[in-house]
């Protein structure tokens, strides 16, 4: 599988840039077309009207971000001043450059003087984790001066003018809060071994490329699962996170709908954390749970529109092998064994971290994208999996069969 998920959490202590002056031309919407991989909104920009790039679409940040400074150097950008930001783990001190005045275009979308962030490194390691090329991250100072509507299953962001916006009457209206742009929801939860709801506070954000993601310690109604996987559950903007990752019961967006039995990743806070960035929520939901609506966030009045697609009654899958790979190559479809889950079925048949598969049964892996080898080792329990791999050198045979893990 590829890694548990992928999270874009920024920590910025710098002063917000003044809000871009960019408009949809005089009209009332206007269309972007994206592509959604691994879970990721994946749109494509032209950067200074040279570089075509891809960013992903992330309500998460507050701040567009280029993870790839060679391109900033490259058409010689000035970089005004140097930050410090904290990264996704809550420790790490990463550094970033501020660059003012770039043009940015989004599909019609033209916007001659951005402000954005430039990464000292590529601190996200993307097309490895995701087997995706992604240069950066289209925050919400970019997109959130309008009304923006994500329909997942069309595969397309609509922008809106407020002043023409409509709300939608076959849509549940949910009021939402919003703080340095990004939007929160607060949803009534159940885990499983409590009777009662609790309320909790979400991020909603669309650069996570998982179900939920909560913060042990922030609430009574996070206690820890019984059945769980302890370990890397993660990475995001300068390194690893740890925690563990188990069911959680219920949740219910609004009045009207309720997602049970979702695949919950808990990271574990502790007092040496700086959590003063995360604006006293309890965690963020990702796309695996709002993919599975069609979505209209309106900033200015604090409101979320919410409407059930067809992947609203799909069950919550996990990965039922035990392993993580990263992805290389040119094509990014080699394949090498990150992490195999202790006692998992992977384990059993003695896979170990550094093996590279070369087929999964009789599929040579040259034709299959990580997305693919996910759903394969999502597959019904009791499948039979045949991996060959390389070891050493050596052209190994592992076989087991997939089981749940929690």
């Amino acid at each position: 599988m590829k890694q548990f998920f992928l999270l874009f959490f920024i920590c910025c202590t710098l002063t917000t840039p003044a809000i871009s002056q960019h408009d949809i031309h005089g009209r009332k919407k206007i269309d972007i077309p994206f592509q959604l991989e691994n879970n990721f909104i994946i749109v494509n920009i032209r950067f200074n009207k040279v570089l075509p790039l891809k960013f992903i679409f992330d309500t998460g940040a507050e701040y567009t971000i280029l993870n790839k400074r060679e391109f900033a150097d490259m058409i010689g950008i000035k970089y005004e001043k140097e930050f410090k930001i904290r990264g996704s783990d809550m420790t790490t001190i990463l550094t970033a450059y501020l660059a003012r005045g770039v043009n940015l275009e989004v599909g019609s979308v033209h916007n001659p003087n951005q402000d954005f962030l430039v990464l000292g490194e590529d601190y996200f390691k993307f097309e490895a984790l995701a087997g995706v090329e992604v240069h950066g991250i289209l925050g919400a100072n970019f997109f959130s001066r309008y009304i923006v509507k994500i329909n997942y299953r069309k595969r397309v962001i609509t922008l809106y003018d407020p002043e023409f916006f409509i709300a939608p009457s076959d849509y549940e209206e949910i009021p939402i809060s919003v703080f340095k742009n990004k939007p929160y929801i607060e949803i009534p939860s159940k885990l499983y071994a409590q009777d009662s709801t609790a309320m909790i506070k979400l991020l909603i954000d669309t650069g996570a490329s998982l179900t939920l993601l909560l913060y042990t310690d922030t609430h009574p109604a996070l206690d820890v699962p019984d059945k769980i996987v302890r370990g890397n559950i993660g990475k995001g903007l300068g390194g690893d996170i740890e925690g563990f990752i188990g069911r959680f019961h219920e949740i219910k967006i609004g009045k009207s709908y309720k997602l049970n039995n979702l695949v919950a990743s808990y990271q574990e806070i502790y007092e040496y954390m700086d959590t003063t960035e995360i604006n006293n929520r309890n965690g963020l939901i990702g796309n695996v749970v709002l993919s599975r609506f069609d979505i209209i966030l309106d900033y200015y009045r604090q409101k979320a529109y919410f409407k059930p697609n067809k992947s609203y009654k799909r069950n919550f899958k996990f990965d039922r092998s035990g392993l993580v790979f990263l992805a290389s190559g040119a094509d990014l479809n080699t394949y090498t064994v990150n992490f195999v889950v202790p006692g998992s079925p992977a384990d059993l048949a003695g896979i170990m971290k550094g093996d590279r598969v070369k087929k999964v049964n009789w599929l040579p892996i040259n034709y299959l994208s990580l997305a693919d080898l996910t759903r394969k080792l999502q597959g019904k329990v009791g499948k039979i999996i045949k991996l060959k791999i390389i070891r050493d050198g050596k052209k190994i045979t592992k076989t087991f069969k997939l089981k749940d893990i929690i």
